[in-house]
């Protein structure tokens, strides 16, 4: 008798109800495996039924995983994806190993990129492929086995390793002050034209909750420029078109070889401002464990 194939759900059911969980969203979860909303309303109304329990709370065109539904999320998850690594392994058996790296696009080419080859001299048999984004890990569809992305945003059912500090603090160009204001106080600079990084969801720390710090309240009256991406502000700032709020991760090295320099001695430190994830496996791989291993060591080092 078939006793696996009696417990098991319908197996159809099983990709849409993982997209969704992970997503948040039927309609993304649609979008991401190319077939109708409808669709995958009906597989996982279909998983319902046959579990007897319901996965998703279903409010005002938002669904929210039950306890029952993260339950099974998080096991589909890890079954789907160790399935999917096994078939990765077993097509390019004759390649190296490779772990794919998720960053957000600011933290790969500031800080990733310049300390990367440590890694390679430490590992040279482990391929490390970087893939970059600028949205939540809810927004990626595709695959990976760590993830840096800015503490606070949507992680799904990735599981959370250790989170690390960082200093945000002005910056802007040494020729962008005139030589009478060399160093500013920061009551002055909402008085200078700053540099804002739009993001969504809002980045963890901006203009206005960093002057809050100090008891400092912006308001209209100050210039401002926005920019949707965090490299093309801190660029901006590079050809003294204002002063960007710079984290010390990504501004650090440009504060470093004096295209930026701080304006104010003030900064706030942020003591978990970068949260480093896993995707659920049932086995662990040895290079996945190497790369987590090298990002503790860099990521909890004292920052300079």
């Amino acid at each position: 008798m078939n006793l696996l194939g009696k417990s098991l759900p319908p197996l159809a059911s099983l990709l849409p109800f993982e997209a969704a969980a992970r997503l948040g969203s039927f309609s993304r979860a649609a979008d991401e495996l190319h077939i109708t909303q409808a669709a995958v309303s009906r597989q996982i109304r279909g998983l319902e039924e046959d579990l007897g329990v319901t996965l998703f709370d279903r409010r005002n065109r938002a669904v929210f995983l039950t306890p029952q539904g993260q339950q099974l999320g998080l096991v589909v998850s890890i079954a789907l994806n160790q399935i999917g690594s096994v078939a990765d392994s077993l097509r390019g058996a004759s390649r190296k190993p490779q772990v794919v790296l998720l960053c957000q696009l600011c933290e790969a080419f500031y800080w990733l990129m310049p300390r990367l080859f440590s890694f390679h001299q430490r590992h040279p048999d482990i391929e490390i492929q970087v893939v970059t984004t600028t949205q939540p890990l809810t927004e990626f569809s595709g695959h990976f086995d760590v993830a840096l992305q800015s503490t606070g945003r949507a992680s799904g059912l990735s599981h959370l390793l250790f989170t690390a500090s960082d200093e945000v603090f002005p910056v802007c160009s040494p020729d962008y002050l005139n030589e009478q204001e060399e160093v500013l106080k920061v009551t002055d600079l909402v008085h200078h034209t700053l540099l804002h990084h739009r993001a969504t969801p809002p980045h963890l720390m901006e203009w206005d909750s960093w002057l809050a710090e100090f008891g400092i309240v912006l308001d209209g009256r100050t210039k401002s420029r926005y920019f949707d991406s965090y490299p093309m502000m801190l660029q901006a700032a590079v050809e003294g078109h204002g002063i960007a709020v710079g984290w010390a991760r990504t501004a650090g090295r440009l504060v470093d070889s004096g295209a930026l320099t701080r304006p104010c001695s003030e900064s706030v430190v942020l003591p978990q401002a970068i949260s480093i994830f896993k995707r659920p496996v049932i086995v662990e791989r040895r290079e996945t464990e190497y790369l987590i291993e090298w990002l503790r060591s860099e990521l909890l080092e004292a920052l300079v």
